[in-house]
């Protein structure tokens, strides 16, 4: 069966378009199509937060509300979703939401331009149950830029209204809003538009979604847009045929298997959090600097692998790691070692008509250590100037075996061959001793100059990440290797 409308809640009614363009934003259906003007358009880049919305989805029988950045999500993206906006948030007498109140009473808005995406991250993370500490609070906060107030005052307002259950409109119809989202959820294949000059669709199952892209392979595959929504807005595309893999069945899905854990190419970043927590916390930490939430919360790994960014802060981390990447042509499937996808800048070993389908990450072994180190010149929200991942294998004192990874160092995410060879039978306590691996760095990867970061800090910062990785595999990790952005757990396990 095949829908030819997109379907989702707002102010607990079924909104159905059957007019919604390929490359139609939310953002600019809001305020364009529905004069909805409280949610702005600062960068149209999914930096600044300013066109914060929530989108609500129901999972394992769960009301969920995530922070998404309008302005990059595509109109057909919310299709089964609840959409909340800022003018939704007072209560049928007119009262101020209690996140709006307490921002107001708190003097956290000033110019209010950036203040409905702050009170719409804040109202996520008031959903979201619990009593958050200053840290989450500031990670929540990490996707929206005010230039008035500064965040001292919208970070006491967080504080003091998210302590516990949630106590609004909202909350009180959560039942009632489940049920409409569970009626949604029809199974059925989503196509608008035209095959001979353009659609906008979004397939129910791998099948369908194999067999459009197969007569399709010119179609642009989306899951979050966090990249190919910049196309639309910043690089002026025209995209007339675009497939989102967001509903697929499927692709969503997150196991544990009996090596690590099975993540589908639609998972987002923020639900694979807990697997990379799993595996080690400096993945926690890389994670937590993945964009702001509303990034992760759109975003994907199977999304990031496919894009082949020579960044692409999630690959390191995944090669060293020793993930094995799966892809679907047809009825035909394959699978390789991840760092064996990417040929090279702009270029990956992916066929028309294919499409990633999922990733398999391991777990360490016995006697397994992973560090893995992003820098960047802003701490949160920013893309890296480099990213180094390392895992080494040791029996005593002595490494056995390595993988090392890095972003931003070549055309491509990629391993360093030559510097894995060095580091083999190195010994933890004769540092002196490590400076040839150091050195074996130039020989794998000859860094280019850009506005991120010249050749030789690239290559010279890559060289003291080696030294800081072996340092803490040592069991020296202290605060004088680790100062920014650990938790308190993660301080205590350095130490």
């Amino acid at each position: 069966m095949t829908r030819s409308s997109v379907r989702f809640l707002h102010r607990g009614e079924v909104v159905s378009l059957t007019e919604v363009g390929p490359n139609e934003t939310l953002l600019d259906f809001l305020r364009l199509r529905r004069q909805a003007c409280g949610t702005k358009e600062g960068c149209a880049e999914g930096d600044c937060g300013a066109c914060t919305v929530a989108l609500g989805t129901l999972r394992d029988g769960r009301l969920e509300y995530a922070p998404v950045n309008a302005c990059i999500c595509l109109l057909g993206m919310i299709d089964g979703k609840e959409l909340v906006v800022v003018e939704d948030l007072a209560g049928p007498d007119g009262a101020l939401h209690p996140v709006q109140d307490a921002v107001l009473r708190h003097h956290g808005n000033q110019c209010g331009f950036c203040t409905p995406g702050i009170v719409m991250s804040l109202f996520t993370l008031y959903h979201a149950g619990g009593r958050p500490d200053r840290q989450a609070v500031n990670d929540t906060l990490a996707g929206n830029l005010c230039r008035c107030t500064g965040y001292r005052p919208i970070v006491d307002a967080a504080l003091e209204v998210c302590t516990g259950a949630p106590r609004d409109t909202f909350a009180a119809r959560s039942a009632a809003t489940a049920e409409s989202l569970a009626a949604l959820d029809d199974g059925e294949d989503l196509f608008i538009g035209d095959e001979a000059t353009g659609f906008l669709a979004a397939p129910a199952t791998v099948d369908a979604l194999a067999r459009l892209y197969a007569r399709h392979p010119d179609a642009t595959l989306v899951a979050g847009a966090t990249d190919v929504g910049l196309w639309i807005t910043k690089q002026m595309q025209a995209l007339p045929k675009i497939i989102h893999v967001g509903r697929v069945a499927g692709l969503s899905d997150m196991r544990e298997t009996e090596r690590g854990f099975h993540i589908g190419a639609a998972v987002t970043c923020a639900r694979a959090e807990p697997a990379m927590a799993a595996i080690d916390p400096d993945l926690v930490e890389l994670f937590r600097r993945f964009g702001g939430k509303q990034v992760r919360s759109v975003g994907t790994l199977g999304g990031n692998i496919a894009n082949g960014s020579p960044i692409g802060d999630s690959m390191p981390a995944l090669i060293a790691l020793g993930t094995t990447l799966h892809l679907r042509r047809g009825e035909a499937t394959r699978s390789l070692p991840l760092e064996d996808f990417f040929i090279d800048y702009g270029k990956q070993d992916r066929a028309a008509g294919e499409f990633v389908t999922g990733i398999d990450v391991p777990r360490l072994g016995a006697g397994e250590v992973f560090r893995c180190y992003k820098i960047s010149k802003r701490f949160d929200q920013d893309i890296s100037a480099l990213l180094g991942a390392f895992r080494f294998t040791l029996e005593g004192r002595r490494v056995t075996g390595a993988r090392v990874a890095f972003g931003g160092m070549a055309a491509t995410p990629k391993r360093a061959a030559a510097t894995e060879a060095a580091l083999k039978s190195l010994r933890l306590d004769d540092p002196d001793d490590w400076e040839a691996a150091c050195e074996a760095l130039a020989m794998d990867f000859q860094p280019i100059d850009d506005m991120r970061a010249s050749a030789r800090y690239r290559l010279e910062t890559a060289q003291a990440l080696l030294r800081k990785a072996l340092h803490e595999a040592g069991g020296e990790a202290s605060a004088a290797t680790r100062i920014l952005g650990l938790r308190p757990e993660d301080t205590e396990r350095a130490a």
